[in-house]
């Protein structure tokens, strides 16, 4: 040790020992730092190289103002101030330090200043690893409430998938506003129920939410059903006229579902009902007034269509303020068993016992692609329910068409009813009307005529195989 650093550390501590003085001070585990007042390092404990590993020959003798510019220290010397407590970053080192530093006295004049602190890397890495945890569980925390606090009307939407989730939360938000949505997603995801949804937990929720297909509607009827018509508008009008679904929903919601099927015509017509909320009936000149929330709905790709130039793209901006994906099925199998269930309660109720799926059938809904979505579930479990005839549906009573034609899956639980001839009939029977209406494009007349069923039994099958 230098002259210097005996002569500040004696006479800081004249009655002192100097060799029991510099033993205290080695065994302390903190790092123990004096300097004199040009910020020369005149002395520092064992600690100092155990600590921040650094040999104390190698800055005995050199400036802190050199080498740690903005140490706490150094800020406490030129400062006069008596005392600093706090942290520090010392970025020679790369390290967090914490600690205090006071001056040293000769009389009334300043002759140094020591500084004592100890390494908290490893606390302030492993303070910002739970900060950033707390985060995230703040954030998790705050779409758990988001989801529990949901409008009882989404509750409807059964499922925890995050996809879903996300979405019903979106939806929530803007359910209390009147801004135009446009909900997508392919046919069966459940574009309607997520429209109720979003109508019943809006400020017109009292009023009526009038739906439109405009999928199913005639190009020649669309206009007119849309906005109503005046006494002797065209032939075959309604004495006294009629009025439109705008008009019906005034107050309300309109939903105008499978809004990627109308014609360029009817955009045109139907970009200005929504630009300035008015219209005119067919055959009439009075201009009607309507105060309606827009909510569209579609399964088509209308970025795709305003390429090709068969949806406008004034229109689209006008509907896509805020839309709502809705996930198909195959891309939310968590939610697969959830919404079997559901659907098994309610045909549970109607056939007076319980149902429930086997091992074979949950395995093969897995893995099956569910084109037809949550309507298609629907629809398969309802049939399975019918042709059952217990509790457990089995691979026999799904319907056919959804059974791999490269497999014997439709047999593999019928050895102990090998020839239950009245479901595999019915099965067949459904698969035949299926595919009757889909040689003539859903024209029934053909189709039953093709089959050679009387009008009477045909729509009497129709009815119990559930074929829309």
């Amino acid at each position: 040790m230098s002259d210097g650093a005996h002569a500040v550390i004696t006479n800081a501590f004249p009655r002192w020992d100097r060799k029991l003085l510099f033993k205290i001070l080695n065994n302390i585990h903190d790092v123990v730092m004096v300097m004199d007042c040009d910020t020369t390092i005149v002395y520092a404990n064992e600690a100092y190289a155990k600590i921040l590993g650094v040999p104390v020959a190698k800055v005995l003798g050199r400036r802190l103002d050199e080498i740690e510019p903005k140490a706490a220290a150094i800020n406490v010397l030129r400062t006069g101030m008596p005392y600093q407590i706090g942290g520090d970053y010392l970025e020679s080192l790369g390290i967090d330090v914490v600690g205090s530093a006071f001056l040293l006295y000769e009389g009334n004049s300043i002759i140094g200043c020591v500084s004592i602190f100890k390494n908290i890397t490893d606390v302030v890495e492993l303070n910002r690893e739970l900060q950033q945890t707390k985060g995230v569980a703040d954030y998790l925390k705050e779409q758990l409430e988001q989801w529990e606090h949901l409008p009882l009307s989404f509750k409807e939407y059964v499922g925890q998938n995050s996809r879903v989730k996300e979405t019903l939360i979106l939806a929530a938000k803007v359910a209390r506003t009147d801004s135009t949505v446009l909900i997508l997603g392919e046919s069966g995801v459940g574009k309607e129920v997520l429209a109720r949804a979003v109508h019943n937990s809006s400020r017109r929720k009292e009023m009526p939410m009038i739906k439109v297909n405009c999928a199913a509607m005639p190009e020649e009827l669309i206009e007119s059903e849309l906005f109503g018509y005046e006494d002797g508008a065209f032939t075959g009008a309604k004495k006294g006229g009629k009025l439109g679904k705008f008009e019906l929903a005034h107050s309300g919601t309109i939903f105008l579902d499978e809004i990627g099927d109308m014609s360029l015509t009817m955009q045109a017509k139907l970009l200005r009902v929504l630009q300035e909320k008015e219209f005119e009936r067919v055959g009439g000149c009075k201009t009607v007034k309507v105060d309606i929330r827009v909510i569209a709905a579609t399964n088509r790709d209308l970025e795709s269509m305003i390429e090709k130039g068969t949806f406008r793209l004034d229109l689209y901006y006008r509907l896509n303020i805020v839309p709502l994906i809705l996930t198909p099925l195959r891309e939310r199998k968590d939610d697969l068993l959830a919404l079997a269930k559901t659907f098994l309660n309610q045909f549970s109720r109607e056939v007076g016992h319980e149902l429930i799926l086997s091992s074979k059938v949950v395995s093969f809904f897995h893995e099956y692609d569910w084109p037809g979505n949550i309507r298609e579930l629907q629809n398969v479990l309802e049939y399975a329910s019918i042709v059952c005839g217990g509790s457990t549906i089995g691979m026999q009573h799904l319907p056919v068409r959804i059974i791999p034609t490269d497999a014997d899956a439709a047999n593999v639980e019928c050895k102990d009813k090998p020839y239950a001839a009245k479901e595999i009939l019915a099965r067949m029977e459904k698969e035949l009307i299926l595919s009757a209406l889909e040689t003539y494009n859903n024209n029934r007349t053909k189709a039953m005529k093709a089959l050679g069923f009387s009008r009477r039994v045909f729509y009497d099958k129709l009815l119990r195989y559930d074929i829309e």
